[in-house]
């Protein structure tokens, strides 16, 4: 089962590519009704990158446990007639809670400049579930998309953290790291199961 979302966004592609890739970004998409927390002593990443296991604690609504999902990270570029997309998936697992029993879950997220319009995004995210209660899931992972749809609309403008061309860096800092540069910068196609075959 699918639930698919399409929308343009206000930013630009890089800075929808660097929000994908902030843990920090992607949980103020869910919050405050879904949080996460890291289940490894590391912490979460900074930056997610590809190969990336983490297992986190879901809690919903400030504190009340949803479970534990493992985020398994990976991306891929495709060339399409418009241009080129870039594609952040997570195919990882959920390990508890209601979610434990789908066996399948691809969560894949497409970003490209919006047709027209270079300084906007059109984004592009395909949840697809499998398991025994893939059906009954169905309704409530898709009004929880319609929340992350309507947080992606209004997280976007923020995304943007372009340094200004005159800014000049701390000294001993590394280049491109002056005033204004990014400071969080916040997927293949097969199904993945839960024992890890494709």
């Amino acid at each position: 089962m699918r639930i698919l979302l399409k929308l343009v966004i206000d930013c630009d592609a890089d800075a929808a590519w660097r929000a994908l890739h902030s843990p920090r970004a992607v949980a103020e998409l869910y919050g405050p009704v879904l949080g996460l927390e890291p289940l490894v002593p590391r912490g979460l990443p900074t930056s997610w990158s590809p190969g990336d296991d983490v297992p986190v604690q879901l809690s919903a609504f400030g504190g009340v446990p949803a479970g534990r999902q493992l985020i398994h990270v990976s991306e891929s570029v495709v060339d399409e007639p418009a241009g080129q997309v870039r594609i952040f998936r997570d195919s990882g697992i959920p390990l508890t809670g209601p979610l434990a029993s789908l066996d399948v879950w691809d969560h894949q997220m497409a970003v490209s400049p919006a047709p027209g319009d270079p300084s906007k995004t059109l984004w592009r995210d395909r949840l697809v579930i499998g398991g025994p209660t893939a059906a009954a899931l169905w309704p409530v992972l898709w009004g929880i998309w319609q929340w992350r749809a309507a947080r992606i609309r209004a997280l976007a403008p923020t995304w943007a953290h372009d340094p200004a061309p005159d800014a000049d860096p701390a000294p001993g800092a590394a280049p491109g790291a002056g005033a204004g540069a990014p400071t969080s910068p916040t997927a293949e196609t097969a199904s993945v199961h839960r024992d890890g075959t494709l």
